[in-house]
């Protein structure tokens, strides 16, 4: 596996993993323009055929709070019986970047990594604004 593969494998592992913080709601929210600009991932993950709900079972399990995590959603494809989309927010690439060494979200990994039968597509994003994304 090519190491740009392997590094998008880590990295969307463990932004899959980062704990959802409560509150959708609220009037939608627009960021600035600038170096504070938000940072997203949006990524379309396979489960190893019949592991899906236990892959979302982990992806949605609490592990420990992710200082700058403002969104995060994990979805079944409705047309794929093995396919996850995880998307979030975070409020800057450097908060996403920490978040790859605490020790829950690197032990989550290590327990989601044998459910894992790959990915299908992962995208950067620089989110404006929405709902769920007040400041």
């Amino acid at each position: 596996m090519p190491s740009g593969r392997r590094d998008f494998i880590v990295l969307t592992s463990v932004a899959a993993l980062a704990l959802a913080l409560p509150g959708c709601g609220g009037a939608p929210f627009h960021a600035t323009k600038g170096p504070a600009a938000m940072y997203g991932l949006i990524g379309k993950m396979k489960a190893t055929p019949g592991q899906r709900d236990a892959l979302i079972a982990l992806l949605l399990d609490d592990v420990g709070e992710m200082p700058g995590c403002l969104n995060y959603i994990v979805a079944r494809d409705p047309k794929d019986a093995d396919a996850i989309w995880i998307s979030e927010v975070w409020d800057s690439a450097d908060s996403h970047r920490a978040s790859l060494s605490l020790p829950k979200v690197r032990a989550a990994i290590e327990r989601a990594k044998p459910m894992i039968a790959g990915f299908e597509a992962h995208f950067e994003t620089e989110p404006v604004g929405g709902v769920g994304l007040g400041p």
